[in-house]
């Protein structure tokens, strides 16, 4: 009895297979999950005194595609951007920020005393509901949710 058991288990394994996230292309060749037909749209950040972060406030994100995140601040003020659990949920491919690339293994924040440009690319891993936001903001508007499928 106990064999039967292990063998209906090991076969409905087999047919219903895990749950799996395809990636935007079929053929990933030798550049795997970096290659171009696997990227998804970049996404924009505006940082600005009491303005909102992004124009929807939530942004879908697909397990497994690679994004670039392009935080820009205007400058109006020094500013901050915050969300560890986003970056938890990602890999992070690099940080580049005039012209010098970053490859951090880890980051909690961002933070801009002046107006610039600071472009992440990543991929998106951890599926759920992940936020960035303005430190110490309680505003929807301050806050943007990559909801990764």
């Amino acid at each position: 009895m106990k064999k039967l058991l292990i063998a209906a288990a090991t076969a409905a394994t087999y047919l219903t297979g895990p749950a799996v996230a395809a990636p935007l292309c079929d053929d990933l060749g030798f550049a795997g999950l970096l290659a171009a037909c696997n990227r998804g749209d970049t996404i924009e950040i505006t940082l600005a005194s009491g303005q909102p972060l992004h124009e929807t406030g939530s942004v879908n994100l697909q397990s497994g595609a690679y994004y670039t995140l392009e935080i820009t601040a205007d400058g109006s003020a020094e500013l901050a951007i915050t969300g560890s659990d986003f970056f938890r949920a990602i890999w992070m491919n690099e940080i580049v920020i005039n012209k010098i690339e970053v490859r951090p293994m880890a980051i909690d924040s961002l933070e801009f005393d002046d107006a610039g440009v600071a472009t992440l690319s990543f991929i998106a891993i951890k599926p759920g509901s992940h936020t960035l936001r303005i430190p110490g903001s309680t505003g929807e508007t301050q806050q943007v949710t990559f909801n990764i499928q």
